[in-house]
């Protein structure tokens, strides 16, 4: 699955965290301080642009610049390390491509959170008819938020353009390699629904579920920082009281308690779904070896195994009823529980409307990327599954023993 379209998977993953981390502790330890004494500093609080020129701050560009050269540098090593891999232009360059247009997106988040707060705050002296705010006050900001929206349009729209490419790259990486191994791989059941369905199936999900997990990890790395600034206007928590840092550790303690909780209560459905696909492979085999040979399909034979499908099915439903009760539980709560940790704070009015949009729109945006399992969980259970069928191509080509349940197939084929 990965060794067939990334040089040397394993390494290649661990490298680029750890040279992540480097990154990251380099740019707040030394870098940033750098760029603040040769005149790259950033403005004060509450001072950014909330218009295109963001893109152009002295800190942003001094940032742009050390971003490149650490993905750069990263590319050139493993461009060479993976001199013989034939997918290393697509999957080394195309995976840098995917992360800068990843990180810009997350950019234009945060200008669209700056643009919060200026609009905040004109509505609410809007209505409160305080004087000198024109109707013209509303226009330019609204002409600034148009030419915010279509960049952003833009950017999506050409990101998912080269990543849809990107995907059905991988994907004929993993086809052509499974191809060029099919003597080992033809006996094992349902192999060529593996090959042509599950690769597709599993690039397919990878393509939202990988972009989502990147954009969840830019979101964290740039808003983190807002979350930590945002947090001097909210002093005073219910029950809790006063606690550095606030909002960054409520973003924290509920997002681990969502995940927690889904993980937890969803731990059977990835085996689940696995054994759906087995059992409707078989009854779907069944069924296609009946079509060519009177002896097959017989309604006994075919009876027992749509009961086998019907079983399963009674299973999934039990225990996605209760996994279903407790992520529609943890939705409605998230929807009220920033506002029920701010309400000290809006009484005491020590914040403007502006703030608060602010305050929601980071709180959101760092909640989110740390419940990136809560999200994501039905289509990790449903990638999960994948590479559980995924995984008996694997042991067949190295010559390791298959899984259990392959083994057991191919049990009940030779004593056929």
């Amino acid at each position: 699955m990965f060794h067939s379209f990334f040089p040397k998977p394993k390494v290649f993953f661990i490298s680029a965290i750890v040279w992540t981390l480097v990154c990251i502790f380099g740019w707040y330890l030394y870098v940033a301080g750098l760029g603040d004494s040769l005149g790259f500093a950033a403005p004060a609080d509450g001072k950014e642009p909330f218009d295109l020129t963001y893109f152009l701050m002295p800190s942003n560009v001094w940032f742009y610049g050390y971003f490149a050269l650490c993905l750069v540098v990263f590319g050139i090593v493993w461009h060479i390390k993976a001199k013989d891999n034939p997918w290393k232009v697509w999957s080394i360059w195309g995976s840098i491509l995917i992360i800068c247009v990843t990180y810009f997106g997350v950019q234009i988040s945060v200008v669209i959170n700056n643009f919060r707060r200026p609009f905040g705050d004109l509505l609410q002296n809007a209505l409160a008819q305080k004087p000198g705010i024109t109707v013209w006050n509303f226009y330019d900001l609204q002409i600034v938020f148009v030419k915010i929206a279509f960049l952003s349009m833009a950017v999506s729209i050409l990101t998912d353009f080269f990543t849809s490419h990107y995907i059905f790259r991988w994907r004929t990486a993993m086809n052509d390699f499974y191809m060029s191994k099919w003597e080992k791989l033809r006996h094992i059941e349902g192999a060529s629904q593996r090959v042509q369905e599950d690769t597709m199936r599993f690039s397919s999900t990878l393509e939202g579920l990988g972009i989502t997990l990147i954009n969840s990890v830019m979101t964290l790395v740039v808003f983190l920082p807002i979350l930590f600034s945002l947090s001097s206007y909210v002093t005073d928590l219910p029950i809790i009281g006063e606690i550095p840092h606030s909002l960054f550790w409520l973003a924290l303690f509920w997002s681990a308690f969502g995940t927690i909780l889904l993980a937890t209560v969803g731990i059977k459905l990835p085996g689940l779904n696995f054994r759906n696909q087995r059992v409707e492979a078989a009854y779907r085999k069944e069924l296609v070896y009946g079509e060519d040979h009177a002896d097959r399909a017989e309604p006994a034979t075919v009876k027992e195994l749509f009961a086998n499908v019907r079983k399963n099915y009674f299973r999934m439903y039990f225990h996605y009823l209760y996994f279903n009760v407790a992520r529609y539980f943890y939705i409605q709560a998230d929807a009220v529980f920033l506002l029920t940790m701010l309400v000290p704070t809006i009484v005491a009015g020590k914040i403007t409307y502006g703030i608060y949009q602010q305050i929601a729109t980071a709180f959101g945006q760092v909640s989110s990327s740390f419940q990136y399992l809560v999200s994501s969980w039905t289509t990790i259970i449903e990638l999960l599954s994948i590479h559980k069928r995924l995984k008996a191509f694997e042991a067949a080509i190295d010559d390791e023993p298959l899984p259990e349940i392959d083994q057991r197939y191919m049990a009940r084929q030779e004593q056929d």
